[in-house]
């Protein structure tokens, strides 16, 4: 295989695991309904063709394990032997969808299938062989732009795949723009405030402001230099925006492809512009309490927001498409976001990392 710095392969990883915990969540999600149905398990293995299936089936379930197999195989290239690392990629690929499509036996909303399986696994080994091919060259660029853009600060790469995740906030149309940490759907308390359209304004104001400072710190803690910071930390928010706007498109409608740019959405974005332009200056032990505190407001707002009825019915036209598995998934890593990340925060501030920037 290849020679590079560990931390592309830390990176691999973690890359590995988040992706892993990714599909599980897909493909057992409502978690509900749970029951026997009398039959074995397995017995999805002995099925002939399926009656009905679509290439955009076959497709996304090759496509879903793909990177899985990547991930994996970088993350294992240091096993001996030339070709350990892609059969490795390939088994837990493979056993991965066994054991998911095992389970789905016991969820009414699913229906297991030894087609499923095939395309899973072969999307694993797809994924394994690129990375064994491909993988050498991407990996060694990307040790070079670390060497050259990241400050070498522990926990780096955990770091860098929380910010790949959060890049999943804003695909859920129903949710307000960057609005991490909902927990709402989790908890089943009604919101603090009334829905008017003041109250939504200045609440969607707060909350795009709270989130982009802190994405845009946490970025900042993971550069050397301010200087990129001040180019790199306004293309990842603008990604971000391309991610909604895109999102909207395809999930609802061409024509919602701009609706979250709303007063509220554009006030935020000028105040979390005007801050970030003084804060990315500030030292580690001044801008990561400060991303804690965006954090924990941006949470605290989002879940004081009132109900928006335009939310609601950009949710009840997505379920009626296929995407209500993509929809839980989403949600699920909206919510969750900043109670992964501000663990993170704590360590990188008690490791006094960045202290070289």
């Amino acid at each position: 295989m290849f020679q590079h710095g560990r931390r592309p392969l830390i990176l691999a990883r973690y890359l590995a695991l988040a992706w892993c915990g990714l599909i599980v969540y897909g493909s057992l999600h409502p978690f509900s309904g749970w029951r026997d149905n009398g039959v074995s398990p397995w017995i999805f293995l002995e099925g002939d063709w399926p009656r009905y299936w679509t290439v955009f089936d076959l497709a996304a379930n090759v496509a879903v394990y793909l990177p899985l197999g990547f991930f994996v195989a970088l993350a294992l290239h240091r096993l001996p032997g030339r070709f350990t690392a892609l059969c490795c990629a390939v088994l837990l690929s493979g056993t991965l969808s066994l054991g998911l499509e095992t389970l789905q036996n016991w969820l009414p909303s699913r229906i297991p299938s030894n087609l499923d399986l095939a395309c899973n696994t072969l999307g694993g080994l797809f994924g394994a062989i690129w990375a064994h091919h491909v993988g050498p060259r991407v990996f060694a660029r990307l040790d070079a732009a670390a060497h050259r853009l990241l400050a070498p600060a522990a926990h780096g790469e955990l770091g860098l795949t929380l910010l790949g995740l959060w890049l999943m906030v804003p695909l859920s149309p129903e949710t307000l723009l960057f609005g991490a940490g909902d927990l709402r759907q989790w908890f089943a308390f009604e919101p603090l405030l009334p829905f008017s359209a003041d109250h939504h304004t200045v609440v969607e104001t707060g909350v795009v402001a709270c989130n982009a400072l802190a994405v845009g710190l946490i970025l900042r803690r993971l550069l050397a230099r301010a200087s990129t910071a001040y180019l790199l930390v306004p293309l990842f928010l603008l990604c971000g925006l391309v991610v909604r706007m895109l999102g909207a498109a395809i999930l609802i409608g061409p024509e919602e492809a701009m609706a979250w740019l709303t007063p509220g959405a554009r006030q935020g974005l000028l105040i979390a512009a005007a801050s970030l332009a003084v804060s990315l200056w500030l030292p580690p032990r001044f801008s990561l309490p400060l991303a804690v505190v965006a954090l924990l407001g941006g949470m605290l707002l989002v879940n004081a927001a009132p109900a928006n009825p335009y939310s609601e019915a950009a949710l009840a036209a997505w379920r009626q498409g296929h995407f209500l598995n993509f929809n839980g998934l989403t949600r699920l890593v909206a919510s969750s976001w900043p109670i992964l990340t501000l663990p993170f925060l704590v360590l990188a501030w008690r490791n006094g990392a960045g202290r070289s920037m």
